[in-house]
């Protein structure tokens, strides 16, 4: 009895970290960088500390070095800027 209640714990714990395990669908591909890159040059922005791709489809931008000061930016999937905060 205690094995099978072990065995449907062990069970349960491997299902719930294989739900929660990062998914690569979030992950930005070279080509999406550049032109993410790009969209932030006409801005002025020549630096970033990270780019991060919500499950959305919209690419967040965060701590944009631009020549305005330092921006968080989010860019829609056609690369369009939809906000732009300075704080």
């Amino acid at each position: 009895m205690i094995r099978v209640v072990g065995l449907a714990v062990a069970a349960a714990l491997a299902a719930i970290s294989f739900a929660y395990a990062d998914d690569d669908d979030d992950d930005v591909s070279a080509s999406e960088v550049t032109k993410i890159e790009e969209t932030l040059s006409t801005f002025g922005c020549n630096g970033y500390e990270s780019i991060e791709k919500e499950a959305n489809g919209i690419y967040e931008i965060e701590d944009a070095k631009c020549s305005m000061g330092t921006m968080d930016i989010k860019l829609d999937k056609d690369h369009t800027v939809i906000l732009i905060s300075r704080y």
